[in-house]
């Protein structure tokens, strides 16, 4: 008889970075977004079917494949692409910008803590705050780079300004779409995957790692392209092909996103821990909590899904 698998937990060990490597180029198969509604539906049906020891008979692993960050790579390389292409005017940077912070406040929201809260009317009223300071920063880098006289207005000073406005937008537009995890905590388990209790400590935790992972995810892209691109234009061949520069620019984003998603991904676990020291001494209310729930016996560590 073919062994079962647990379908609610990774297929590869989450406690090295190999593993989590290899779950996340799995999770993030770029191949999934082609894939018809019906086709997403049956595995769906198939998944439930699975939990509850109903599946069709012969039914196999790769059947079960169904991927939630799938658009990562070919919607960040389009975006990404257009943005180290289009970069010289301020109405390109304000365009590119809002481009991005829509598609990163989708992705956010889509790929928060399972358990946090719906934004409410005032979230939603801070989250239009964090598009337009995204946009404003990315056009007051580009005034900044206009000024005559300035040491630092070269062509290649430009080339840097679609990363330092989406490095700066990321510390902002995360934090925003996963406000209601600051405000009112997210729950924290033992070892056994019991919820004792809730923290707003282990939600900034969590936030900035995902903070430190989406820029290390676009980090090699938008700073090592720029420079590759830099010294290709100035081949004869390149001059000649002016028109071909932009998707030249997206297929080799595309490159770097196909292998640092899953690596950027990959550096934290997804099934964070927090201390309970550190709770007790930064959180005491909360800390009292969890010693109510878990009586005599404190454990040394509470978990926590960090998001995506």
């Amino acid at each position: 008889m073919t062994e079962r698998i647990n379908i609610d937990e990774p297929l590869w060990d989450q406690g090295t970075f190999v593993g989590r490597f290899k779950h996340f180029l799995w999770v993030t198969d770029p191949r999934t977004c082609i894939v018809k509604e019906e086709a997403l539906d049956n595995a769906k049906v198939l998944v439930e079917q699975y939990r509850k020891g109903q599946e069709p008979p012969g039914t196999t692993l790769e059947q079960n494949v169904f991927g939630r960050m799938s658009f990562q790579v070919p919607g960040g390389m389009a975006i990404t692409g257009a943005m180290l292409q289009w970069y010289r005017t301020p109405f390109a940077v304000v365009f590119w910008q809002w481009v991005n912070q829509s598609f990163n406040a989708l992705v956010n929201y889509t790929n928060r803590n399972a358990k946090s809260p719906h934004l409410d009317h005032p979230a939603r009223s801070r989250i239009c705050f964090c598009h337009f300071f995204c946009h404003d920063y990315g056009v007051g880098l580009q005034v900044l780079l206009d000024q005559k006289g300035q040491p630092f207005c070269s062509d290649d000073a430009h080339r840097y300004v679609p990363f330092a406005a989406v490095a700066a937008a990321n510390c902002v537009n995360i934090p925003l779409m996963r406000q209601n995890e600051l405000l009112h905590g997210i729950d924290c388990t033992d070892e056994s995957g019991r919820i004792v209790g809730q923290s707003r400590l282990a939600a900034a935790k969590g936030i900035t790692q995902v903070i430190i992972s989406r820029i290390t995810m676009c980090a090699p892209g938008m700073l090592i392209l720029p420079v590759i691109m830099e010294r290709a234009e100035k081949y004869r061949f390149m001059q000649r092909i002016t028109f071909l520069h932009g998707p030249i620019q997206v297929l080799a984003v595309g490159c770097f996103l196909s292998f640092m998603v899953p690596t950027a991904c990959g550096l934290f676990p997804q099934r964070c821990s927090i201390k309970t020291s550190t709770l007790a001494w930064l959180e005491p209310e909360e800390f009292e909590k969890i010693k109510k729930n878990c009586g005599e016996k404190v454990p040394e560590r509470v978990y926590f899904n960090k998001g995506l």
